[in-house]
């Protein structure tokens, strides 16, 4: 186990083992059984079978190895959905080195604060994506170790050069972290989540065995596969565990996955609400067959009855699915009804997933009543990297994961989530940390105090509305939005809407009243 890494206790380990819950397999094994079937294909439309995926991964790894890169080491990830990334992954788990998956968004920031957390051996990169030059941005970083760019590498390592005669390497032990995830930072930057190949694998088979997952489906990946939901739950990895078949598309609009879910006939995707709500009004006037779609995934956020029911007329069956990358996946059973899928959030996968709802002592409420949800099992991590002082608030002293999500169980064990106890803002998926952007603000000149809260929106769910108190010349939105950008924060933490106020109302014990201004912003 990586040093600053918390360890399942050897008493729970050993019962995931017995059960058959930890395989003892790696992640590298995904590509091992299934040979010449097809395993990828491009927004484009070729194609690289299993035996393809195992021979080029065998072949970076061994090029990493001659750069450098060592079992045990990080390597931070900042690759958009691509061939390349996929290699990448895989070559990774195959030496033992553990990625740390980028959001396609980050920026300096962002990527600034995982490079001082994790010590990197190396920093991938793409040369360009939508329009933005990730060479620039690793000048700026410190300490992002080897810069290998997939494209133009200009002064740094070609991703291309690093393909090589595969080397004998030893494999890496299932119980080492095989890759790292990133926490929705709902308190301040985000967390880094170690998941060990036992438990991933777990995890991303669990799910595929719910979705009813074969060798004969597709799943296109339409979110950034750095997410845990379109990488394992069940997502591309899932996928590949089943003998399938990923798809790749350049963007999520209609405009571009609708072509490609005619061409290749694909069965199985996932989608947060909103842009469930887009596919839906699409697919009424889209000249494409969209008919083979067997199962469409909603997660991210709760999909209200009517979401699902315009999902479920125009695209194909829903699976609600909630989960988080520390672990827990609750996801809709295959025998689920038109009420169960549309007003609950699935069920946990395992027998092993162990539950508690508390109310704010800690004590577990009556049932069917909401609480804050804890969780521990199989597949959900004990602790956060090197975040002690953090750990020891966000795990009980008996190793239950405090989510935030406030939940209640219902009599047929299903999770209906009913809000959150952390204050973070679920934009179409993407978790913003109102005290992060609260900071950035606070960074501004002419911002004297601010306050960051939740406004509802019919597309994404959540938007964000920024309240500030400013001195005498107050900043524009689109100031506020450069002066964030000029800051390296991703633009999806930049503020939907912006209120200057003379003050922030405050609660009788003095904090900012929060639900005032959530109230004032609706």
């Amino acid at each position: 186990m990586i040093p600053g890494c918390v360890p399942w206790p050897e008493e729970s380990a050993r019962r995931y083992r017995e059960l058959g819950l930890w395989t003892g397999r790696t992640l590298a094994s995904l590509l091992h059984a299934h040979d010449g079937r097809t395993a990828l294909v491009t927004a484009t439309g070729e194609r690289r079978t299993y035996r393809d995926l195992a021979g080029r991964a065998a072949r970076l790894a061994t090029g990493l190895h001659h750069l450098g890169v060592r079992p045990g080491e990080r390597v931070i990830v900042h690759l958009p959905n691509s061939p390349e990334l996929i290699d990448t992954l895989f070559a990774l788990f195959t030496l033992g080195a553990a990625p740390v998956l980028a959001l396609p968004p980050h920026r300096h920031d962002e990527i600034g604060h995982l490079a001082a957390r994790t010590e990197p051996a190396a920093y991938v990169i793409p040369d360009h994506h939508q329009g933005f030059d990730h060479r620039e941005l690793a000048r700026r970083i410190h300490g992002p170790g080897q810069v290998i760019v997939a494209g133009q590498p200009e002064e740094f390592t070609p991703l291309d050069a690093l393909y090589t005669e595969p080397a004998d390497l030893k494999p890496p032990d299932p119980g080492d972290v095989a890759l790292f995830l990133l926490s929705g930072g709902t308190t301040g930057r985000a967390k880094l989540i170690p998941r060990t190949h036992d438990d991933y694998l777990c995890n991303l088979r669990l799910s595929a065995a719910n979705a009813q997952l074969t060798e004969d489906d597709v799943y296109l990946a339409a979110l950034p596969i750095a997410h845990n939901y379109a990488l394992g739950s069940p997502g591309v990895l899932g996928t590949l565990h089943a003998g399938g078949a990923v798809v790749l598309t350049p963007t999520p609009s209609p405009d571009d996955a609708f072509p490609i879910i005619e061409r290749e006939r694909v069965t199985v995707t996932g989608l947060v609400p909103s842009l469930g709500l887009l596919w839906a009004e699409a697919a009424a006037w889209t000249p494409h067959r969209l008919d083979s779609l067997r199962l469409v995934q909603l997660g991210g956020a709760a999909a209200g009855p009517e979401l699902v029911a315009d999902v479920e007329a125009r695209l194909g069956r829903v699976q609600q699915s909630f989960g988080m990358a520390e672990g827990l996946l609750s996801q809709s059973p295959p025998d689920d009804g038109p009420e169960l899928r549309a007003g609950a959030q699935g069920r946990p996968l395992s027998e092993q997933d162990e539950i508690r709802v508390v109310d704010e002592s800690g004590a577990e409420v009556p049932a069917g009543q909401a609480g804050e949800l804890l969780v521990r099992g199989p597949y959900t991590i004990r602790g956060y990297f090197r975040a002690d002082d953090h750990n020891a608030r966000a795990f009980t002293p008996d190793g239950f994961f405090r989510t935030g999500d406030l939940a209640r169980v219902t009599p047929s064990g299903h999770l209906v989530i009913c809000g959150r106890v952390k204050d973070v803002i679920n934009r179409g998926g993407d978790k913003v940390p109102a005290d992060e952007v609260e900071e950035h603000l606070l960074a501004h000149p002419h911002v004297r105090a601010a306050a960051v809260v939740a406004v509802p929106d019919h597309y994404l769910g959540e938007r964000s509305c920024a309240y500030i108190v400013a001195g005498d010349e107050p900043p524009t939105l689109p100031a506020i939005g450069a002066f964030m950008r000029e800051r390296g924060a991703a633009a999806y933490k930049i503020p939907d809407r912006m209120v200057v106020v003379p003050s922030l109302p405050l609660t009788p014990v003095g904090k900012v009243d929060k639900a005032r201004l959530r109230g004032e912003a609706s």
